[in-house]
């Protein structure tokens, strides 16, 4: 699927373009407050152990997660691969900025979340009757949890980096976009396994 999605996208980006990147920040700041917000809510649900509370960032968090990873490796994907160069920057510049906050944000809710939540519900037990499911679920959201954070982020950062140079090299983004639609069709397949496990685990 990459293969298609990024096979047009030669060394030509940004050349012959000296403003090309110049005109976007990297982390979009009037979104922090936000951010902060959300977290210091989880901080609070967390440290008051409040089980409502858990489980609406859990469900959230994770509601979020696996939409935005199924989106970005089964649907984005081959919608960028028809648009021109000119136009796949463009939206790039606008749409990987948003996900170098929302990405670290909705990862930490859900893995604080659920594993507060394994805790509350006993889960973590060796002697729970659900305790070998909650143990194949941890391991598959850590994994996208690894994914998400050491190979998307720093390939989505390295994007927006590469942008903002006055002549961004093409081969360099191409590399990196090509690593970013993969790591994404790879949390979207995994998506797919915690699914099954969770509603699974919901129903036993």
């Amino acid at each position: 699927m990459a293969e298609s999605v990024l096979g047009s996208l030669q060394p030509e980006v940004g050349i012959g373009a000296p403003d090309t990147g110049r005109s976007f920040s990297i982390v979009p700041l009037a979104s922090l407050p936000v951010v902060a917000v959300f977290l210091g809510g989880l901080v609070v649900a967390i440290a008051t152990n409040t089980y409502w509370a858990i489980d609406f960032f859990h469900v959230v968090g994770g509601g979020i997660w696996t939409a935005l990873d199924l989106f970005l490796g089964f649907v984005l994907g081959p919608i960028l691969g028809g648009l021109s160069v000119p136009a796949r920057t463009e939206f790039t510049k606008r749409f990987m900025p948003k996900m170098v906050v929302i990405m670290p944000t909705i990862v930490v809710a859900t893995l604080a979340a659920g594993f507060q939540l394994a805790r509350h519900l006993g889960f973590l037990s060796m002697s729970h009757t659900h305790h070998s499911w909650v143990v194949a679920s941890m391991i598959v959201v850590g994994i996208m949890g690894v994914v998400a954070l050491g190979l998307l982020e720093p390939a989505n950062i390295a994007v927006l980096v590469e942008l903002r140079k006055p002549r961004p090299d093409g081969l360099v983004i191409q590399k990196l976009m090509k690593r970013f639609i993969y790591t994404a069709g790879i949390t979207g397949a995994m998506q797919v396994v915690t699914l099954i496990i969770m509603t699974r685990l919901a129903t036993l």
